[in-house]
Formats: structure tokens, sequence, C-alpha cells
């Protein structure tokens, strides 16, 4: 069979773009097809605009707190029109790195149409059929939202038209206690409005629940209301939406957000047509990232696991090293890492303690450092949170860190957990101080002193000690 390219990507998100940048460095003829805007969910409704809207409300809060480490400042004055410019300049700024031109000056076609795959390697796409040996399927995902009573009756807000706002709300009921959720949820607080969020059970489920629990106590305090419950019926009209509770509660808000989760964008593109198997939410991959039909990959939020940008650009760099070696590549969620980026923010990386126990039982064991002990924190007064290790024996299965920009502090993480550095090691290791970055060595020094200072050590220290008296 004759191909028209070497690779065909469906999707320009930080999957697709990733995927098909990589093989066009290799020198592969790549298309790369994108009906919509070029740079998906991450560039412009998902990551780069909310860390926008969280670092003018970081801002505000600052301002709010007037007098503080001896310096006064005006109390803030909001203005929403330059909170929208701020999103929005945020976006054109970073939207280069992702367009069109860029990536054909790399050597991609870019096509920007619907594509339709019909066959393993074969895509219809702009009246043309395009063929390849590989196609990689990155059509990202959209927000899921439940079928409650009410729900086409009133208008809500999603992650999709949430920064399009051109008024600030007055009151945001917020639906769902995830990252979207709780990081919307401080930041409008922060700018003004006021915020109550909707969610059953406990906020930030996947996260340690120790850590969780510092950042609901600073929300709680700047005035974010937390309503245990599930959203059973909605009613009401713009500038007046209700939720009501499955435990009887009512909420009116001005504006509803519903943030209650992801949904897999896999319809519509010919896959079940093909026989490519679906799970529960999004395409069925194995490790190294191909469907049921071989030829076809899938990455980034469209297949089933874990819905993270950088998982994304993981996948994608993959995908394109397999395609352009024709060696497997398989995907290490042992080091798996997220941020949510409330304040303070909170780190995961590996296993919760929950999960931990569940697996190891009592072979587990915890040990934690508060950044009040540590010397930066202390001195720029921000000694909220705390770093958690989750060991067995002395090998990390995961970390929790919360505190400020706590997802800096994953990195050493990283290694010591994938074997690419030790415990001892990095509890060994000459940091820069003062630094937050101490407290990670602090904690897996502790892990060791038992070890290092036990019974043997000190017999054995003594017993040098002794020679040397000898002499």
């Amino acid at each position: 069979m004759k191909y028209t390219h070497d690779a065909i990507v469906i999707g320009a998100g930080a999957a697709g773009l990733t995927a098909a940048g990589g093989c066009a460095l290799f020198g592969l003829k790549v298309a790369l097809i994108e009906k919509g805007a070029m740079g998906g969910e991450c560039l412009n409704n998902g990551c780069v605009p909310s860390k926008a809207i969280i670092a003018s409300a970081r801002r505000a809060a600052e301002a709010r707190e007037e007098k503080r480490l001896g310096v006064q400042l005006a109390a803030p004055q909001v203005e929403w029109a330059g909170v929208h410019k701020h999103i929005h300049d945020a976006i054109a700024t970073i939207a280069p790195h992702d367009s069109q031109e860029r990536f054909e000056e790399m050597g991609c076609e870019v096509i920007r149409a619907h594509a339709k795959v019909t066959g393993g390697h074969s895509v219809e796409v702009a009246g043309r059929t395009l063929t390849a040996p590989r196609i990689v399927i990155a059509t990202g995902s959209q927000p899921f939202v439940p079928p409650i009573e009410g729900i086409d009756s009133v208008p809500f807000l999603t992650n999709e038209n949430l920064f399009e706002l051109t008024q600030q709300p007055a009151h945001l009921v917020i639906m769902g206690g995830g990252v979207i959720g709780m990081e919307m949820g401080q930041s409008f607080r922060r700018l003004g409005s006021e915020v109550t969020i909707i969610n059953p059970g406990r906020v930030m489920g996947r996260d340690d629940a120790d850590s969780v629990a510092v950042v609901v106590d600073r929300m709680t305090r700047e005035g974010v209301r937390f309503v245990d419950g599930k959203a059973a019926r909605v009613a009401g009209e713009a500038g007046a939406i209700t939720v009501h509770t499955d435990k009887g509660e009512a909420v009116t808000g001005s504006h509803l957000l519903i943030a209650v989760g992801r949904k897999a964008r896999v319809s519509g593109f010919g896959l079940e047509d093909l026989g490519v198997e679906l799970g529960r939410n999004g395409i069925k991959v194995d490790a190294r990232r191909r469907t049921s039909v071989k030829s076809i990959y899938a990455i980034g939020d469209c297949r089933e696991g874990p819905r993270l940008t950088h998982v994304s650009g993981y996948e994608g760099s993959n995908v394109a090293l397999e395609i352009a070696s024709g060696l497997p590549t398989k995907v290490d969620w042992r080091a798996l890492p997220w941020c949510t980026y409330t304040d303070p923010e909170v780190a995961q990386i590996g296993m919760t303690e929950e999960q931990a126990r569940e697996q190891h039982g009592d072979a587990v064991s915890v040990v934690r450092e508060n950044f009040d002990h540590n010397d930066r924190a202390v001195s720029e007064g921000e000694v909220a949170g705390h770093l958690k290790l989750v060991l067995k024996g002395k090998k990390v299965l995961g970390a929790s860190i919360v505190g400020h920009n706590a997802g800096e502090l994953l990195l050493p993480l990283t290694q010591v957990i994938t074997g690419k550095a030790s415990t001892f090691a990095l509890g060994g290791a000459v940091i820069s101080y003062p630094t937050r970055s101490e407290i990670t060595k602090a904690a897996v020094f502790k892990a060791w002193e038992p070890t290092v200072f036990g019974a043997w050590p000190k017999k054995y220290a003594r017993f040098v000690s002794a020679l040397r008296k000898m002499r």
C-alpha cells in the first residue's frame, strides 16, 4: 500500500501537538488535523486561563490583608474588565507556541477540518483520503454535564465558557469540588464574588485527606461556603439559579458553574464503525497507548486513564518515539504527579497514604515535615502546610505536599520513586539555603534517622573513638 503520510494525528491539543511535532522533528511526513482552535483545552479554556485568573485573585488576596509583615497595602479594587483582559492576554501570548504556523514550520501538514477514520490506515478529511502506517487519536475531552432535573432549562457555565464572562458573578454556585471547582471557587471568592461549592462527601477526593483539609480551612476562612450533597434539581433563570441537593438544601446564586468531571470526546470520528473498543469513559488502550486496532493509537483525554496536560505531553512524546524508532514505549504511572493550584497548593505524586495502606497494610509508614520548621517558610510568613512521605521500608510509594508553591517541590520525588535516585542520596544532598525544597531533604533524613543513628552505628562510632584515644 502506498501511503500519503508516515503518521496522521487527529487533534491539536497537548497530546496531538506533542505527537505530531515529535514525528515531524524526526523527519517524518505528518498530517495534523484539527477542526477547532489550535492548542486544545489547555491553552484556550483550561490550564492557561485558569492560572491567569488565579494570579489575579492572588494579587487581590495579598492586598486584602492590608498590613502584613510590617507593610501596609491599600485595599484591592477589582476591575473585572482588567481581569478578563489579563486572562486573554495570557492566552494570546502563549498561542504562537501551539499555532498552525509553528507546526507547519516544523514540517507538519496542518488541516483545519473534521476528520473521520475509515480504516486502520486511512482518514477522510476535507474531501481527501489520507493514509499512513500509524494513526494517532488525540481528540481530547469535554465537560461532563450530569442529567440533573431542570439542567436544560437554566443557563450554566463550564470551563469552556467561564473565561468569556464580561461581568463578574455576584454569587457563583459551583457544582463539583474537584480541581476546577476548588481553583475557581477560591479565585472568584478572592476577586469579590460570593462562592458556594456543592459536592457529595470530601472535596478533592483523589488527594491526601490531611493536605486537602489545610486548603478547605483556608478557603472557609476566606469566605467560601461548602455544602455537602449531590445536586438533584436546578431551577430558575439568568441571575437567579437555585440548586436543590439530595439532602434537602437549596442554594441560589447568580451563576452556576458545572465542574463535575470530563467526558472523553470519541463520537463522530468513525471509531465505532472500525470496532475500536471503547471503555466507560474513553478509548481502551494498552500500555503502549495502542487501541484494539493496533495501527491506531489513542493518547490524552480521549482514552481511559489520567487526564492531565503533562500526561498528554508524556504520551505524545512516547508515541512519537515509537512511531519514529519502531521500538515499543510503555507508560509508567509509578511517579505520576499532579497539582491543584489553590492557595496553598496541593501536590501529589504516587500513592496517597490511604491507597498505600489498602495495598500494603501495616508495612506502610508515614514521615511528615511541617513548613513551620522550614526557615524559608518562616521568613516569608507562609508556614501553612506540610510534606508527607508514604514509605514501605525506605522505598517511597508516594508523597503529598500542601503549601506555598508545593508543585515546585515534586521533581526530586519523581526521581526517587522511579529508582533514578535514592532517599539516602537525597538526604545527603547539598541544597541551597534557605529554600522550601529543604523540606524534602528533612523528610527523607527523618526516614533514615533511626537507621543512621541506630544502635549499631552508635557502637561503631564509640569503637572508632576508643581506637583514636589509644593512639
